[in-house]
């Protein structure tokens, strides 16, 4: 197998320009990740992705984000609509990780239906008080017990329906009180009594994909964890996650210097792979430049994601959406 270019890219549109085709087919991106300016109908959404796919060697993870509520990028009348994850946990009360089993096992055939086999959840973080409004109500509560319980219903959901799940945000992004895409949060919490946010992800630790969070935890080093190698080491050795480490969007304003300069340094620091989201052609043109092909690491990590990859169990999604709504 060749070696991939460490990078998951997005697009630009409903269609890939020629451009695009060519870049995508010279750099041989892991992934792709498709977002509301890429999707109208769902005939155009599976030639999108049969395009994408046609541009590499491998059978390339097509990644989306479909929590629910904000965060939701396929609605009606491709997807269902979804409440935000808290709310769908607090509905449920006892009866939430059965509940958020079943919406992530509908999410997953809702999915697969239109080429799309990776979704960017489970969510993690342990909510605060504090927990900026933009991650809040994204996350399954306050207790990690609970959240560990429902993450791995989530995964299940996922992984039964023939989607790869992708555990985030590493090691924990429920302290942060600013906006990561705005703004860089900084937690001065000491590392003793960050227990309840790692627990969540060394829970999960066996996933295949997990994605960094844009946050710095200062006990522990003065750079974001997704550019800070001391804190990729501590996701790898303490947290335990061997699985495919992408960022988050490398476009986030949580990071400084350009979006090339940015991508070198979460590679150097550990991450075997960018997630470039937004942006034009010639921005993922200089990533791609400044972070070249995986590592040796970072492939075999890749080879192992494409070697899980499951066939979704049948099942009767509709008798999946009347026991939902029961809760």
């Amino acid at each position: 197998m060749n070696r991939f270019c460490a990078a998951i890219f997005g697009c630009d549109g409903l269609r890939l320009t020629a451009e695009e085709t060519a870049f995508f087919r010279d750099v041989q991106p892991f992934g792709f990740i498709l977002f509301a300016r890429n999707i109208d109908t769902a005939d155009q959404v599976r030639m999108l992705c049969d395009e994408l796919r046609a541009c590499v060697d491998h059978h390339a993870p097509i990644l989306i984000d479909q929590e629910g509520g904000r965060v939701q990028r396929l609605r009606p009348p491709l997807a269902s609509e979804w409440v935000p994850p808290l709310e769908e946990v607090q509905k449920a009360g006892p009866n939430a990780a059965r509940a958020m089993y079943l919406r992530y096992r509908i999410i997953a055939h809702e999915l697969m239906a239109l080429g799309v086999d990776a979704n960017c959840a489970p969510m993690v973080d342990v909510a605060r008080p504090a927990t900026h409004p933009f991650l809040r109500n994204r996350c399954y509560g306050d207790d990690p017990q609970q959240i560990i319980e429902i993450g791995r219903a989530v995964a299940e959901g996922l992984w039964d329906g023939g989607v790869f799940p992708v555990v985030k945000h590493m090691p924990g992004h429920g302290l942060a009180v600013v906006d990561s895409h705005k703004d860089l949060p900084r937690v001065s919490v000491p590392k003793a009594q960050l227990k309840a946010d790692f627990a969540p992800f060394k829970a999960l630790k066996g996933l295949p994909m997990g994605m960094t969070a844009h946050i710095v935890f200062e006990d522990m080093d003065d750079r974001p964890a997704t550019t800070s190698p001391k804190m990729m080491k501590f996701m790898r050795d303490e947290i335990g996650f061997d699985g495919l480490i992408m960022t988050d969007d490398i476009d986030m304003q949580a990071l400084s210097g350009s979006v090339d300069q940015r991508a070198a340094a979460a590679i150097a620091a550990g991450c075997d792979a960018v997630l470039h989201c937004n942006g034009t052609l010639a921005e993922r043109q200089a990533v791609a430049e400044a972070i070249g092909e995986m590592t040796e690491a970072g492939q075999r990590r890749a080879e192992v994601v494409l070697a899980t990859r499951r066939q979704a169990v049948p099942v009767d999604i509709e008798a999946l959406a009347e026991e939902l709504k029961a809760f």
